[in-house]
């Protein structure tokens, strides 16, 4: 692997589990056992590995979205195996991450919410529109507005005003969130296969 690729791999290794801030540059080279001036040759400063690693995040977000649609039996089958995936990245993600983003590198902030305005609010919008073609989520749903809600709830999740650290576990708000979003949209036909998936879910989690 070059060492580029190693850096970016380890930062962005570190920065999901502890956070952007409370990571330097220094403790990314002293796990990669180089010295900090090594990193300098390939990144101006922190700003500059921050937006490499958000990259990662948004190739890896982008690859799942569509490989989700490409496997999912209807629409509401994608909602769900969308919030499978987020289950999972909730577990490796430092909760602090967005807002040390957001805070401290405006650049790599503004790239994350383009990601989501533009490709993630035309995921969910597909997915609304999907659903009413198929009878699972009613006809009369603004699919914009509801595009746009179902963006910021996801979101929302990481808010600490909103959701203090502790109170809640952030699965646990998703899934509920999630919930509160199918049921909403859902139709009879919808509803019914709302249950089938959690019936699914159920058994696997039993397994």
């Amino acid at each position: 692997m070059e060492t580029q690729e190693r850096i970016v791999m380890k930062a962005h290794e570190l920065f999901m589990r502890y956070g952007v801030r409370s990571v330097s540059m220094d403790e990314v080279a002293n796990h990669l056992g180089i010295s900090k001036k090594t990193i300098y040759q390939f990144y101006a400063d922190k700003d500059a590995l921050v937006d490499d690693v958000l990259n990662i995040e948004i190739n890896n977000g982008e690859m799942e979205c569509t490989r989700q649609k490409q496997k999912s039996e209807n629409a509401i089958h994608e909602v769900f195996l969308a919030e499978d995936y987020m289950q999972e990245m909730l577990t490796h993600m430092n909760p602090s991450v967005i807002f040390d983003i957001e805070k401290y590198h405006p650049r790599a902030f503004k790239k994350y919410t383009d990601f989501k305005s533009k490709f993630l609010y035309a995921i969910i919008r597909e997915n609304i529109e999907w659903g009413k073609k198929e009878g699972l989520y009613r006809m009369e749903i603004n699919s914009d507005i509801i595009a746009r809600f179902r963006l910021a709830s996801i979101f929302m999740i990481f808010n600490q005003e909103l959701f203090p650290l502790g109170k809640h576990s952030m699965g646990t708000i998703l899934s509920e969130v999630s919930d509160n979003f199918l049921y909403g949209l859902a139709t009879t036909k919808g509803l019914k296969l709302i249950q089938k998936y959690k019936q699914q879910r159920l058994k696997t989690i039993s397994l």
